[in-house]
């Protein structure tokens, strides 16, 4: 049976990561079909999920008040594949602060045991790429974009991908990836093909 992988639109790189996605389910010949989707009622009929990078606070007050962050926990919790990309990694944090206001009352998904620090990297001017590898996801060499990254600053009980620097910048806990990276944003499909496979797995 198809599996349905949703993207969180409220804002952010709704439009990157579909395409990133599609092109990931052709190269992999996978049955899959890509939607965007905002409402509990079309977040409820996903397999997979992606929160892409925006503004962290803007996702996480505008899923809270239309109910979809009720429907993504039960969804997670029960196993649904997430792949939170920079604010959406924040969103799916327990605890975020920022580097140049501290403690923020945001909005979050409380699943990820991590002590997240937003803007850890700098501000938009500071944006970089860097390579980093996630081996034990078989991903050796990835060209990580950084946009107002955050970062890691300490993990509890989730295992680390990738490091840059000594701050963490990516991580996965079962059935959760994040990303302090833009993986949406490079040619290289690598980070959304594993992730539709982590979808086809769990649907099997």
């Amino acid at each position: 049976m198809s599996a349905k992988i949703g993207i969180l639109s409220v804002q952010g790189d709704v439009a990157e990561n579909a395409s990133s996605l599609i092109a990931s389910i052709a190269d992999l010949n996978e049955d899959a079909t890509v939607h965007v989707v905002k409402t509990p009622e079309e977040i409820s009929q996903m397999d997979g999920l992606v929160i892409p990078g925006g503004e962290s606070t803007t996702i996480g007050q505008m899923s809270l008040v239309n109910g979809s962050q009720k429907i993504i926990k039960q969804k997670v919790e029960s196993g649904m594949p997430v792949l939170g990309i920079c604010a959406g990694m924040i969103l799916l944090s327990n605890n975020a602060s920022d580097k140049v206001v501290g403690k923020t009352e945001q909005p979050l998904f409380d699943f990820l045991d991590i002590e997240l620090e937003r803007n850890s990297f700098g501000r938009q001017r500071e944006s970089f790429e860097a390579n980093i590898s996630m081996d034990s996801i078989g991903i050796s060499n990835f060209n990580g974009v950084f946009i107002r990254a955050p970062a890691i600053s300490s993990a509890g009980d989730v295992e680390v991908l990738a490091k840059f620097n000594e701050k963490i910048v990516a991580i996965k806990k079962g059935n959760i990836i994040g990303t302090s990276f833009h993986p949406e944003l490079t040619e290289d499909l690598a980070v959304h093909k594993y992730f539709v496979n982590l979808v086809k797995d769990s649907k099997n």
